[in-house]
């Protein structure tokens, strides 16, 4: 079976991303949100991308104009009947998501592929909530989706070698490389990175460095992109600190704790760039680190 018509649930950060890559890789692309004003937000997000893909010579107008037309957009789960593949994309809450998937295990047809872009949830305590656990797998892309290039393909001890294939096949037509994971809450990346943003927070909290040298010593000495301040603010401090939360919850290591000041910044309603305050602000032209 073929993949030709995808659904994606949710139209945030990571939805849009997702639906905006499938969209430009030919797909027939239907996003559900629960309101018009999310859908509203979700197009304009989808818009300023493709204008920056434009402005950098990654697409045409006229490519974009054809991705825009592969597009469409409902409030209603039912409406998702007919796809091949339904990637899901919403809070990480586990009962949410399972919830989600119970309601379109009884909407779809036997095989219609479903996918979680969970960052931390374990996909077989989703997949245990449908009849078709062999047609369930994790799909973990990386923000932002239509740029970065890695795709998590996360199997259980249920999901069939077709579904697998196929879910390959669907990456690879996005234009991504995929690794394989074991289905362990963090899977790769995550399961590495979160400590190493973890004990950045630790050492600004132990006074060892001050959070733009902190930044500076790894973006300089380790020619990393970004700094692991930085980089909480680009997830989201509310993001990071939820994935800690549940990478804790799993192993019940330190290293996973999440850190007394992180639990204050989220407090403070300070999520990062998203709103313009996280361990930085940024509200003008360069982030300026803020009291912590």
């Amino acid at each position: 079976m073929t993949v030709r018509k995808v659904g994606v649930v949710g139209c945030g950060l990571m939805g849009s991303g997702i639906a905006e890559a499938a969209a430009r890789a030919g797909y027939d692309v239907l996003v559900r949100e629960v309101s018009e004003e999310l859908i509203g937000q979700g197009k304009q997000r989808i818009a300023q991308s493709m204008e920056k893909a434009i402005e950098r010579e990654k697409m045409t107008s006229a490519e974009r104009d054809l991705a825009v037309e592969r597009l469409s957009y409902t409030t209603k789960v039912s409406e998702l009947v007919d796809r091949d593949l339904i990637i899901e994309a919403v809070v990480e809450d586990l009962e949410v998501k399972r919830k989600l998937f119970v309601e379109l295990d009884g909407l779809c047809p036997e095989h219609t592929i479903f996918a979680s872009n969970t960052s931390s949830l374990a996909i077989t305590d989703m997949a245990a909530a449908v009849k078709r656990p062999d047609r369930f797998l994790g799909l973990h892309f990386f923000n932002p989706v239509p740029v970065m290039k890695l795709v998590e393909v996360v199997r259980t001890i249920a999901t069939s070698e077709k579904t697998v294939s196929e879910a390959l096949d669907f990456a690879r037509r996005l234009g991504k490389e995929a690794v394989a994971a074991k289905d362990q809450a963090g899977f790769i990346v995550n399961l590495l990175l979160v400590p190493y943003m973890l004990d950045a927070v630790r050492q600004l909290e132990r006074g060892a460095a001050s959070m733009e040298d902190l930044d500076k010593a790894m973006v300089l000495g380790c020619g990393y992109p970004m700094g692991p301040i930085a980089v909480i603010d680009f997830v989201g401090t509310d993001t990071a600190l939820r994935i800690a939360e549940i990478l804790y919850d799993e192993y019940r290591e330190p290293k996973y704790a999440p850190p007394p000041l992180l639990r204050r910044i989220v407090a403070m309603g300070r999520y990062g760039r998203k709103v313009g305050r996280g361990f930085y602000d940024y509200s003008g032209e360069v982030p300026v680190p803020l009291p912590v």
